[in-house]
This record gives structure tokens, C-alpha cells and sequence, in this order.
């Protein structure tokens, strides 16, 4: 099935929910396999600078067609989807814009945005998640945005179990670009000193084939560890199919039942030798996930196999993530990673089902390659996310109400099964039309305005759709937020809105 992006709609449907697709390949229905809505006119969108409209019919003529994704409660009651943590398509972007570039649309995916931004959820007392659900009006007549948003229980690295990670590294030609694989060798050689004495690592480097240079180790032999490391040189081809199967069987013969078992892909996903296709590749991925062994792939370097490393991560059962400097990659392997290898849920799906009396309409912003049947929710041999400790899932919803009325809007659910025993459990919050806030940049809690406004940002530099907003209007609005919330990552995100705007 073939996932396509999606068609804008006038009012809030052009507001938030907005063609939500990044060049997917694959197609999956959310909710009821019911004819979908028919979408009122697109309505002009207001321009950000001359030479704006030029670079939006650029990216008109390069994208695929649209397909309108606006759910009517009539027939499509029903939202579910497998939750995702990946940030890949933030971080790349980000280094994008910065370099002067405006980003390919094919590799926006808004909820990587969103969930790249930290969140103020509370989390639960013990495993599994704690369900947040707010909202807000929109200026328009009867709309109003969505926010379910799922969190975990953080952990420290002395809490966690003993992990066993195969460190599957691309030395190929490209990876001399940039500096990729001096950044990748200084980012192992940290969380080498990171890592606890229960923990073992196995190294592999691939190009032309692949070697192994470290069998699975024990971190009391750290620096044998280090001196693989220092190994890794570049030369030749990228066969990344025969790099992560070759680290899988690594992976495979070192299973510890009561350890993380994980496989970790460090490359620019640029393949040019054996598979270079991310479908062949991902089934023979998938093949090895069922095993319990989660794959996280790093992404680096200017150019970059985008849709190759998150389609990986997706049938892996893991993340995909993306560094363009030495600090970033720093804070990934010494800050983040080593503590959030351990998983507080298998297989994590959500559900929203939406009050038909209420709702008139839905959109969801982005996860179009996560979505499923309704069915699909309850089924625990559908695959759905890998979430670690401390981690938190957003998604946003643009709705359509119905004039005048008042009651429940929405419940939300996530279901999920335990990393060990694959117990299902689950848990749901409902949000009804009198707890939304008043006005969305007014009376909103400020975190859902930073999400929306990234959800915002992401969607206009695919589709120049963005809440009716154009970059001016967008910008002033991060500029307060900046200031209220107090957080570098907004901060940030106000500079790559003007890089935008110079781009554009």
C-alpha cells in the first residue's frame, strides 16, 4: 500500500493538518476504511518575500500528487497509529536550512519535529505511560487543535540492565566527506567511557564488505574496544546490506535474554553496493527484529540517504537519529543514549476515537508512515514502537467542530506490551469541548504553542501551508515563545525561520 501525502483544506484543515506527507512509500489507513472527506477549496496562502512564490512552485513541481487526508467522524471515526520517536528529520533539516539550503519536502516528516522539543508531561509512577490531552480554539470559526501527548518514566544508566550493543559502522568513501567518520570515532570513543562494566560491545566497519573488528566484548576490556575504534579508515563502496546483516549476526550470537540487545547503524545511508533499496534491506530487517533486537540508526554527513535510515529504523523496531557536529553527536552517545537503552514498551500503538456529535472533522499532522487500521490497535502481533525510558510522543490533531455543540471531543489510548513478559496493558485520558483553551496563541499552555508552532514550521517548508500563516507571521510567534519558554531549542527554531525566509 502506497502512503501519499496530503491535501490542504481551507480553515483549520489549512491549518494545521494540512498535507500531511513527506514522500512515504508505502500507504496505510488511519481509522475506518471508509471514502474520505472531500476537502473545501484551497484558499490562497499569503506570500513571505518576492522570491517566495518561485521557490513554492519549485517544490509544487518536484513533489508527489497530494491526497486529501481530512477524516470525516462520519466514516472515519477512528485514529491509530504506531508511535514513533525518531528526530532524523529535524536534525537534518536544521543543518539544511543553517547550510542556506531550503529542505527537501519528501524528507519532512512534522511529528519528528515536534518530538524532537522537549515536553512537560508528567510521567507515571512505574513502567508504560501517562496520557496528556489538551487543546486549544483556533481563531477560525469551530476549530480547535488536538494535543495527545505520551510519556515514560526517565531513568538514570545505574538503574538500567546490562546492554549488549553491535556498533555497526559505514567507513566507505563518503564517510571521508565532512569529517563523518572522525566524528563517528570520537563519539564511540566517549561512550566506550560511558558505559558500565556489565555492558559488551561489538564492532563492525563495512564498505566494499564487511569486517568485524571487535567480536561481542566485555567493557572490562575497554580499551581493546578502543583500539577497534581507532581502526575504523575509510575506503571503498557503501554495502550497507552486508554492514547491518553482518552486525545482526554479530548481535544474534552474542542474545543475551536478560540484557538490551541492540544494533546500532552510524552511516550517511548513501548505499551503492549490494541492496540499495530500503524495501529489500527492511525485509530482511524486519526478519531480525522479531528476535528482540532493536535497531537505532545515526545518521551524518550533507548528503544524506534520508528515507534508507528512517525506513530501517521503523522495521527495526528502533529510532532513527541524525548529528552534523561533534557536540550533537556527543550529547547523543555520553548524554542520551546511555541512559535510555533499556525499553519501557514493545510494540507502543495510540488510538483516538472522536466524538461524532462534536467533531465534525480531523486531521492528523504527520505520521503517515505509521499508521494503522482500527482493527490493527488490539492486535498484538501488529508491529507498533519501541519506547525507552524518559521518552515522550506527541501528536497533534486539527479539528473541525460542529456549530454550537458541547461534550466530549476525544479519547485517547495507548496500548503497549512489556519489554519481557509482552503483557498488553493500556491507558487513556478523554478531553471534552470545555477543557480547550480559549485562544491558541493567547490562553494556550505554552508548550502546546511551541508544538504547534514547530508542527507549523515543518509544514510550511514542505507545503507553504502552515496554520494560514506565512514565515513573518510564524516567526513573531516563536519570538514570544522563545521568550516565555525560556528554551535553546526555540531560540533555535527562530533563527532557522529567518534562514527560511532568506532562503525563500
Amino acid at each position: 500500500m502506497k502512503f501519499r501525502p496530503l491535501v490542504v483544506g481551507a480553515g483549520l484543515v489549512a491549518l494545521l493538518g494540512l498535507a500531511a506527507c513527506g514522500g512515504g512509500a508505502q500507504q496505510a489507513t488511519s481509522g475506518d476504511s471508509a471514502p474520505r472527506a472531500t476537502a473545501p477549496q484551497q484558499p490562497a496562502m499569503p506570500q513571505d518575500g518576492s522570491g517566495e512564490a518561485e521557490t513554492k512552485a519549485s517544490a509544487e513541481a518536484s513533489a508527489p500528487a497530494r491526497e486529501d487526508s481530512e477524516k470525516d467522524t462520519t466514516t472515519a471515526q477512528i485514529s491509530t497509529f504506531a508511535l514513533d520517536v525518531d528526530t532524523a528529520s529535524y536534525g537534518y533539516a536544521r543543518r539544511t536550512l543553517q547550510e542556506g539550503r531550503w529542505p527537501a519536502p519528501g524528507e519532512i516528516r512534522p511529528e519528528e519535529w515536534v518530538n524532537a522539543f522537549r515536553q512537560d508531561y508528567a510521567q507515571p509512577a512505574g513502567d508504560g505511560f501517562t496520557v496528556h490531552v489538551d487543546g486549544a480554539r483556533l481563531p477560525q470559526r469551530d476549530e480547535a487543535v488536538l494535543r495527545v501527548g505520551l510519556q515514560t518514566r526517565a531513568s538514570d544508566s545505574a538503574e538500567r540492565r546490562p546492554a549488549n550493543l553491535t556498533f555497526v559502522v559505514d567507513v566507505s568513501g563518503s564517510m571521508a566527506d565532512d569529517g563523518r567518520l572522525n566524528l563517528v570515532k570520537s563519539a564511540l570513543l566517549k561512550l566506550l567511557d560511558q558505559l558500565a562494566p556489565g555492558d559488551q560491545v561489538s564492532i563492525v566497519a563495512f564498505s566494499d564488505s564487511a569486517e568485524v573488528l571487535a567480536t561481542m566484548t566485555p567493557l572490562t576490556a575497554r580499551e581493546e574496544l578502543r583500539a577497534a575504534v581507532e581502526r575504523l579508515a575509510v575506503e571503498g563502496g557503501t554495502n550497507l546490506q552486508e554492514g547491518v546483516l553482518t552486525g545482526y549476526r554479530e548481535a544474534v550470537k552474542a542474545f543475551r535474554p536478560a540484557a538490551t540487545n541492540r544494533v546500532i547503524l552510524l552511516s550517511d545511508g548513501l548505499a551503492n553496493q549490494g541492496a540499495t533499496e530500503w524495501q529489500t534491506i527492511s525485509d530482511q530487517v524486519k526478519e531480525q527484529a522479531a528476535k528482540q533486537l532493536t535497531l537505532l540508526t545515526v545518521g551524518v554527513g550533507r548528503d544524506y540517504g534520508d528515507e534508507l535510515m528512517e525506513r530501517l529504523a521503523d522495521t527495526g523496531d528502533g529510532m532513527a537519529v541524525y548529528v552534523s557536529s561533534e557536540e550533537e553527536a556527543t550529547k547523543l552517545f555520553t548524554t542520551q543514549l546511555a541512559g535510555t537503552l533499556d525499553l519501557r514498551a514493545r510494540d507502543a500503538k495510540a488510538q483516538v476515537v472522536f466524538n461524532q456529535s462534536v467533531v465534525e472533522s480531523y486531521r492528523l499532522v504527520g505520521y503517515e508512515n505509521r499508521a494503522l487500521s482500527a482493527e490493527e490497535f488490539r492486535d498484538d502481533s501488529r508491529d507498533g514502537g519501541e519506547i525507552g525510558p524518559g521518552h515522550s510522543v506527541t501528536a497533534l490533531y486539527a479539528l473541525k467542530l460542529k456549530p454550537g455543540a458541547d461534550g466530549q471531543l476525544a479519547q485517547a489510548t495507548v496500548r503497549w506490551q512489556d519489554p519481557d513478559t509482552r503483557a498488553a496493558s493500556e491507558a487513556g485520558e478523554s478531553l471534552s469541548s470545555g477543557e480547550l483553551s480559549a485562544s491558541l496563541w493567547d490562553k494556550a499552555p505554552v508548550r502546546l504553542q511551541v508544538d504547534v508552532a514547530v508542527a507549523a514550521f515543518a509544514l510550511y517548508l514542505r507545503d507553504r501551508e502552515a496554520f494560514g500563516l506565512d514565515l513573518s507571521a510564524l516567526g513573531e510567534h516563536t519570538t514570544r515563545l522563545a521568550a516565555a519558554s525560556e528554551d535553546p531549542m526555540v531560540s533555535e527554531l527562530v533563527t532557522l525561520i529567518d534562514k527560511a525566509r532568506a532562503v525563500g
